[in-house]
């Protein structure tokens, strides 16, 4: 008898995900519209805080070191896609074509909304007269914020989708939290974003991986298999 590969866990209903997804993108469209409208309260807040933080990273350089090393190397975009493809070309291995290609076309739609999103935008950065690190293209949203949190986000879905131990799912959400918070405030504090980019990945991506999950769990691919020859 062949053993079929575990079947993933089919959730209750589609539909919490899927208005979770919709309230996200809803979230994300009024801070695009925000952004693009020049809001006056909203321009003030990204001013304060990257005037703080810039203040606080040019007085502190040994801990400007370490968040410029937090996010050129373990936070970034290509180290996140990196890992991700580890995990998906492991999901290929064990048989689970679907689930991978899910997570992989999640990932590159990702890119491709933060990409064009950037084009069509065309926030300009913050710009400073002794800058502590640079950045190039536009800002709106932050690339390094929505890819952490697309990432961080299949990995928690997949860990739950394969029935990964709660210990297992813990961590992931214990490491994906810190990443996401951790990768948001890095982009900040160098002086790279504003606040509301950084705002905007997360939005973005948690909305992408929402809506994704949404659309697995209605496709019913995450429906258990039976075992062949069984």
């Amino acid at each position: 008898m062949t053993v079929a590969p575990r079947p993933t866990r089919a959730p209750a209903t589609a539909t919490g995900p899927a208005r979770a997804g919709a309230a996200l993108v809803a979230l994300s469209g009024l801070l695009l519209a925000l952004v693009a409208g020049e809001w006056g309260p909203l321009m003030s807040l990204d001013r304060t805080v990257a005037d703080g933080l810039h203040r606080r990273a040019v007085a502190e350089p040994g801990l400007t070191h370490v968040n410029r090393v937090l996010t050129d190397w373990v936070w970034d975009t290509w180290t996140m896609r990196a890992l991700l493809a580890v995990v998906v070309l492991a999901l290929l291995v064990r048989g689970e074509r679907r689930l991978a290609l899910s997570a992989a076309a999640t990932s590159a739609l990702g890119t491709f909304v933060q990409q064009g999103t950037k084009a069509a935008l065309g926030r300009e950065r913050p710009s400073w007269p002794d800058p502590v690190d640079s950045a190039s293209y536009a800002a709106f949203p932050s690339g390094h914020a929505l890819t952490v949190t697309v990432t961080f986000g299949l990995l928690l879905w997949l860990a739950v989708a394969r029935g990964a131990r709660p210990a297992v799912r813990r961590a992931v959400a214990a490491v994906g939290a810190l990443s996401v918070l951790g990768v948001g405030f890095t982009r900040i504090y160098l002086g790279v974003h504003w606040l509301s980019d950084v705002v905007g990945g997360w939005l973005i991506g948690a909305a992408l991986v929402t809506l994704s999950a949404a659309a697995y769990g209605r496709s019913g691919a995450n429906r258990p298999r039976p075992a062949e020859g069984a």
